[in-house]
């Protein structure tokens, strides 16, 4: 998702509001997103996420019943996005594992499907509160497991199909912490030598042309 939406009363694609209405429920967690990736849970408050919207409080309460029913909102809409997207796209059809790996590929670099800096805001929630911490290991488990059954799809071994997820997932992980800020095309021409590494199997030219077209789309 990217950064700073606008709200719903300023954006043309949206139907105008009615009544007294001046913002809705996703504007809301949209601005409770962008302080919990710039600034860190602790700074998810009510009244200066109040004052960022121009409105009172009490339209807070129209929608959430407390802080932590925002905060529950939050870690439920990174499941249905960030963790949802990895998982349907590594479970996508795909001819060939590398094809596969493809898929996955473009979850993690369109930020509409996966948004690298939610992700890391919510690792580093997890590591203030021991609930948020169960919710993270659970997702974790669940991307580990859609790859490990891609990679078992393409006939791999139990263990090694297991152990080559969590080396995908896991490099992937550590890659975003990085932020090399690569450029596109460095990053692009990787990617042949990515999948092979991944799968240990030579990738075909189709896939890595439909996968450089859409990362190149992506702007």
């Amino acid at each position: 998702m990217p950064r700073s939406r606008p709200l719903h009363r300023n954006d043309p694609a949206k139907e105008p509001l009615v009544g007294n209405v001046k913002v809705t429920r996703e504007d809301w967690l949209n601005v409770a997103l962008d302080v919990l990736v710039s600034d860190g849970v602790e700074q998810v408050k009510v009244l200066a996420l109040g004052d960022r919207l121009g409105v009172s409080r009490s339209s807070f309460y129209w929608y959430f019943s407390s802080r932590q029913d925002l905060l529950d909102a939050l870690l439920k809409h990174w499941e249905d996005t960030n963790t949802a997207a990895l998982v349907d796209l590594a479970g996508a059809d795909a001819k060939t594992v590398t094809g596969a790996v493809c898929n996955v590929f473009r979850a993690v670099v369109n930020p509409q499907l996966f948004d690298v800096a939610f992700d890391f805001a919510v690792r580093d929630w997890a590591r203030r509160s021991g609930a948020v911490r169960r919710v993270l290991d659970r997702s974790d488990a669940k991307r580990l497991d859609a790859l490990t059954q891609m990679f078992a799809r393409y006939d791999y071994p139990p263990l090694e199909a297991l152990t080559r997820a969590r080396t995908l997932y896991y490099m992937q992980i550590g890659y975003n912490d990085a932020d090399l800020k690569e450029p596109v095309e460095d990053r692009l021409k990787l990617v042949p030598m990515y999948l092979y590494v991944f799968t240990g199997r030579q990738p075909q030219p189709d896939e890595i042309a439909d996968f450089t077209t859409y990362a190149k789309s992506l702007g």
